[in-house]
């Protein structure tokens, strides 16, 4: 293994304007460099990198990280291999961290392991394409489905035989545990093998860097199923794969959206018509994984269904999916074709200039989602209309909050006949009840998440101040603090006031509370983690024994631990998927504005501010007790003068 301290360093001496550069055109954008972001479609520069926080970020498509993530994000290149690249660049050799005879050994298995299955993939796939030429019955099938030649040749398609044990040819040790870990064979009860694919046209699966990882089977006769994947293996995971999006690259940049459909012969039927930006689903709803990587290819998505039931159903599916990724600069619509058709049929009989129409008429998200909750209720009496808000709840607690959440809300407000205040009232009350989230999570993912894991922390928005903080005892530890500006990326249950008054704090992925105090230590230190050198015992007491900063205790332990000289540093040195990781990701964009004359003197001013509001409550709950002893009045003399220090600016 890589040791941390020498990431640390290769990311202090390398600078991530060379590396970006390489790949992208940057020209000069203020402190930053501007460039067309290489990972997603656009016309206007919305890709940033900063040479004084050394990360990259892209306020199109979310994209962020340091020199390192972006080698593994764009070339493909394996961490390892990453960090040798740059190393190299810079006359740096890389360490090894020690490790025993065994822990070398599984890591040797680990790559040929992996090493191996490519190798029996591309084997099993040169097969299927030469057997393809030698089957008529297969070739003919293809011709009626109106494919050529030449498109059958670019997405490699090819013919998995009847016989039941075809690949035996090929793979002489046909007992080969290996061919059952790569899929390509099945073993029944009694210990006897056969291929898993027969009498099927193959289509080859591709993950983005265009590494042969999967098959896709379809038959060409009458039988179940119709449709065959590969089973998981390490290579392929279905919920994380999008079949034609590397061969689609271009034809997305071409078209300026991603088309989404539900088999392989739609991309490839398409492809023949020469609409070459159509990707498909694995026979799987649309997961996470597959928006993210939507979105990166394209801020203009289209999911096409039938227009039967079932089209509908997989389309609200796949709305629900998408409503954690709305946001006002990405177009997510919908198209339903006439009911008995879908895209490679509906091609075939009435040709690509049709097609391009109906993809025109697309519905967009907002207006699905609202058709489809008024078809749902009679809205036409009170009992619907509230049945039909209680089913709203958690579709839009699951949204970030923006321009587009809001204007949803006020369409649905006049869809259900409430004023949109009293809509953000019944809402904000389902969230506190708990309503608002899906059955067995705390609340839906967000964009810059990897996965939809929860996470959690013992700092709830009412946490108690620790033992011994005398000045900082109240009962309400969040008394005061607004909550206009609480970020997307924690999650709290709203304080009394919230609830009170109606206002909704901003919910995803977390269960602590950051007040935005806590959002201005945490954009400080990431801008200037130079600031933690410089921490002495009273400031470090101050952040210890404050119930709310728990993320800005974490970052300066990190910072202290790792020695990052700049933001990009903290970032790759950040555990991934922690609250603290998210919460830098968060702050990236507003790092790329900030640029303090005086940090040093930004971050003093905010611990005396943090100082000044905890003794001020102290002298507030005195005075509610009614300074009934001497020992209360002599104390609320003694931080009446604290407090007078502290405003003068003197403390």
């Amino acid at each position: 293994m890589i040791p941390d301290s020498f990431i640390q360093e290769l990311l202090a001496r390398v600078d991530i304007v060379d590396v970006v550069g390489r790949y992208v055109k940057l020209r000069k954008g203020g402190a930053n460099l501007l460039g067309l972001c290489p990972f997603h479609n656009e016309k206007t520069p919305s890709f940033t990198v900063s040479p004084t926080k050394q990360f990259y970020h892209c306020f199109g498509c979310g994209a962020h990280g340091t020199a390192l993530r972006f080698l593994t994000e764009h070339t493909g290149a394996p961490f390892p291999e990453a960090v040798r690249s740059l190393a190299a660049s810079v006359g740096m050799t890389v360490p090894e961290e020690p490790r025993s005879p065994r822990q070398r050994a599984a890591e040797r298995e680990r790559r040929e392991e992996g090493s191996r299955q490519q190798r029996i993939l591309d084997q099993a796939q040169a097969h299927y394409r030469a057997a393809l030429k030698q089957a008529p019955e297969a070739i003919e099938y293809l011709k009626r489905r109106g494919l050529s030649g030449e498109v059958a040749a670019r997405f490699g398609l090819g013919w998995a035989g009847r016989d039941r044990r075809g690949l035996a040819a090929v793979f002489t040790h046909y007992e080969d545990p290996a061919l059952l870990e790569s899929g390509l064979v099945i073993e029944s009860e009694d210990g006897r093998r056969h291929d898993r694919f027969r009498g099927r046209i193959m289509f080859p699966i591709h993950n983005q860097r265009g590494q042969l990882i999967g098959f896709g089977g379809r038959l060409i006769e009458p039988g179940e199923p119709k449709y065959l994947n590969s089973p998981e293996t390490s290579l392929f995971s279905k919920g994380s794969e999008l079949y034609g999006l590397h061969e689609a690259r271009t034809g997305i940049r071409a078209e300026g959206c991603v088309m989404v459909v539900e088999g392989y012969m739609d991309v490839v039927a398409l492809a023949q018509y020469g609409l070459n930006n159509a990707v498909a689903t694995l026979g799987t709803s649309t997961t996470p994984e597959h928006l993210r990587k939507l979105r990166r290819a394209s801020d203009r998505i289209v999911f096409s269904f039938d227009g039967d039931g079932a089209g509908r159903k997989a389309a609200w599916r796949a709305l629900q999916a998408c409503l954690p990724w709305v946001a006002e600069d990405i177009s997510m619509r919908f198209l339903f074709l006439p009911e008995g058709h879908d895209p490679d049929s509906y091609v075939r009989a009435h040709g690509i200039q049709a097609l391009r129409a109906y993809l025109d008429e697309a519905i967009p998200l907002s207006r699905f989602m609202l058709d489809e909750l008024g078809s749902r209720h009679d809205l036409g009496e009170a009992e619907g209309r509230a049945a039909c808000v209680h089913e709203a709840r958690p579709l839009f607690a699951q949204m970030p909050e923006g321009g587009f959440r809001l204007q949803l809300e006020r369409e649905f407000a006049r869809l259900v006949r409430l004023t949109p205040e009293e809509l953000s009232q019944l809402l904000a009350a389902g969230q506190a009840a708990g309503e608002g989230r899906p059955a067995g999570q705390g609340g839906a993912p967000g964009p810059g998440a990897s996965s939809p894991a929860r996470f959690s922390s013992p700092e709830g928005p009412h946490a108690a101040a620790p033992e011994g903080a005398a000045w900082l005892d109240s009962e309400d530890p969040g008394a005061g603090a607004s909550l206009d500006a609480i970020p997307p990326w924690l999650d709290q249950a709203p304080p009394r006031a919230a609830r009170e008054s109606g206002r909704r704090p901003r919910r995803a992925g977390g269960s602590r509370q950051v007040t935005p105090m806590a959002r201005r230590l945490l954009r400080l230190l990431l801008a200037h983690p130079g600031l933690v050198a410089g921490l002495g015992d009273q400031q470090l007491e101050l952040l210890a024994h404050h119930p709310h900063l728990g993320l800005v205790r974490e970052l300066i332990g990190l910072a202290s631990a790792c020695g990052a000289a700049h933001a990009g540093a903290l970032l790759q040195a950040a555990e991934p998927e922690s609250d603290l990781a998210r919460a830098i990701q968060d702050l990236s964009t507003e790092l790329m504005a900030q640029d303090l004359p005086d940090p040093q003197a930004e971050w003093d001013d905010a611990l005396r501010a943090i100082e000044r509001q905890a003794v001020q409550d102290q002298c507030d709950r005195l005075i509610a007790s009614g300074l009934a002893t001497a020992e209360d009045r002599r104390r609320y003399q003694e931080l009446s003068r604290r407090l007078a220090r502290l405003k003068a600016g003197v403390g």
